[in-house]
């Protein structure tokens, strides 16, 4: 039980990493994205944050299920369901919100015609039932509808998963290989597809999922088979940070992000195996201990998604109503400001989830305490 419901310290630091780091990749002008994983690699946090969530809501499952049984852990995830799909309609109002004020602001910003605002601008209803029903998904909401459709489809694919490992994964990538020809009959009105293919990336889901149901031994990734894998990773990463640095500087085309290309999950699990020796040493540990406030940010996940793209927008908007794209100064301050409006938000929540945490045990003792008093014991 105990081992069930503990919270791991390094795939919160991951998880807040990748936050941070799709908050600074979505600002055009931001100094610290040079730093990030698409520059060096033929994936970026995208992957990072699926793979964890999936580690995640496997976890989080496994947890529920051994206190209150399997049902309690599905009707859990369903409310999950809802709550991102309300997180969902938040972001994307706030990105209508984001370009509008770009218009009245006059900045010349791609975040005009990239947030939809015109579109709603010229047909606020349709616009406003196309966002519901996920036809239309402006910029950076566009992820939390295949989240929705994930944790929705999780009580169904976490009992497939146990039962039959091999089979549930093998289907999970027969669905990630005809996703290109799936992804058709999702709804949709742009004509661009879902910026995040479901039935593709639903694999990294599935593959984070495993990696908590079936770790691999500490044993076995210190052995000479895991010393293989490791000389392969660093291989592989090396070779594509070359590439991507000397031979092909240019950004992929969308649609390998779109339906998760199997480049760059090769690219990822290179990676991610190199994280998990750093995890196995110790190294991640001892860098998550010493940034508690990123942990935190990893913790407060959904609520840090919208914030940093609340953020991201605003910092760029702001650099380019002051012509400040090209100074160096502003454009680090930025990345700062960002940062720090992630981490504050993090915190907030943190606070307010304590108390009201606590206001509800309150609550509960005196409902108990109460009735006793009243009879005179």
């Amino acid at each position: 039980m105990t081992q069930l419901t503990k919270r791991s310290i390094e795939i919160d630091f991951f998880r807040g990493f990748a936050l941070i780091a799709i908050a600074l990749d979505h600002i055009p002008s931001s100094v610290l994205s040079h730093a990030m994983l698409h520059n060096y690699a033929f994936c970026d946090s995208a992957e990072v944050f699926v793979f964890v969530s999936g580690y995640v809501a496997a976890s989080s499952w496994l947890a529920i299920a051994a206190r209150r049984g399997a049902p309690a852990a599905n009707r859990r995830f369903w409310r999950r369901g809802r709550e991102i799909y309300a997180a969902y309609l938040c972001t994307a109002a706030l990105m209508l919100l984001s370009g509008a004020a770009a218009v009245l602001l006059r900045v010349d910003s791609p975040l005009v015609g990239d947030s939809g605002y015109l579109r709603f601008a010229d047909q606020p209803f349709t616009m406003l039932g196309d966002i519901a029903l996920f036809r239309d998904q402006p910029y950076l909401a566009s992820v939390l509808p295949m989240y929705v459709l994930l944790v929705l489809a999780l009580p169904f694919a976490m009992p497939f998963a146990r039962r039959t490992p091999d089979l549930a994964l093998a289907t999970s990538f027969v669905v990630w290989f005809f996703g290109c020809w799936l992804v058709r009959w999702l709804p949709d009105v742009t004509n661009a597809g879902w910026a995040f293919n479901p039935f593709a990336w639903q694999a990294m889901f599935m593959l984070g999922m495993m990696c908590r149901l079936y770790p691999l031994s500490r044993d076995f990734q210190a052995s000479k088979w895991g010393g293989t894998i490791t000389v392969v990773a660093i291989v592989v990463v090396i070779a594509f940070a070359y590439i991507r640095l000397f031979v092909d500087a240019t950004p992929q085309p969308g649609y390998q992000k779109q339906n998760l290309a199997s480049l760059r999950i090769v690219s990822f699990g290179a990676i991610a195996w190199l994280a998990a020796q750093a995890v196995r040493m110790g190294w991640v540990g001892w860098l998550a201990k010493r940034a508690p406030a990123l942990v935190n940010v990893g913790q407060q996940g959904l609520v840090c998604f919208v914030g940093g793209a609340v953020a991201s927008n605003a910092v760029d908007t702001l650099l380019r109503a002051t012509h400040t794209t090209d100074y160096l100064p502003a454009r680090l301050a930025g990345d700062l400001l960002a940062i720090g409006a992630l981490l504050m938000l993090a915190g907030g929540t943190r606070r307010w989830k304590t108390g009201r945490s606590r206001g509800t045990l309150a609550q509960r003792v005196a409902f108990v305490v109460a009735p006793d008093r009243g009879n005179g014991k």
